[in-house]
């Protein structure tokens, strides 16, 4: 396993990673590091080396001190690892710091982009009078001349929450929610 796809900040990170090809026994030294994807606030690139757990295996750890100062966002990681002088890019990805909620601020908007989107959207649908054309969404400014186009941009943010909602989902461990199971069978 590599690294995991959505943390809160203040919890702690803590997961196994098998690099087969290059092994600590080796003296090989497995690194990530995560770079927002936001520019503000400014949040420098953080950097972790892995510990040895056995002869295959890496642990990767950080405390739940040190994710606290994560900012909540998106961030790239990137893993490879290094052994005197050498060094081998084993791939990237992308990790989603939530806010942490033992810290939340009254007033704080914790929503998803798209929740945000689709509750602008459907504000601007009802104020929608057929003159009026200019609405602030998700904090830009978007003129429609038709209630056809909001239910367009209602749709599209519509899949966007669902695909937000299945990845959080599979992450916990549920069953996927865009899928409809049926029971059968005698009562």
């Amino acid at each position: 396993m590599s690294m995991v796809d959505s943390l809160i900040a203040g919890d702690t990170l803590d997961f196994t990673d098998v690099v087969a090809d290059y092994p600590a026994t080796a003296a090989w030294v497995l690194k990530y590091r995560l770079v927002p994807r936001f520019t503000t606030p400014v949040q420098a690139p953080v950097e972790l080396t892995a510990t040895t757990v056995n002869t295959t295996d890496y642990r990767v750890q950080a405390t739940p001190t040190a994710t606290a100062a994560w900012t909540p966002g998106t961030y790239n990681w990137f893993r490879w690892v290094e052994k005197a002088g050498e060094r081998q890019s084993l791939g990237s990805g992308s990790l989603t710091v939530q806010v942490n909620p033992a810290t939340v601020a009254q007033g704080a908007d914790i929503r998803s982009q798209a929740e945000r989107a689709i509750d602008d959207l459907r504000t601007a649908y009802a104020a929608f009078d057929g003159t009026r054309s200019e609405f602030s969404i998700a904090g830009r400014s978007i003129k429609f001349a038709t209630r056809a186009e909001i239910v367009r941009q209602l749709s599209y943010w519509s899949v966007q929450l669902k695909r937000e909602r299945r990845a959080s989902a599979m992450a916990a461990g549920l069953p996927d929610p865009s899928i409809l199971y049926v029971r059968s069978g005698r009562a």
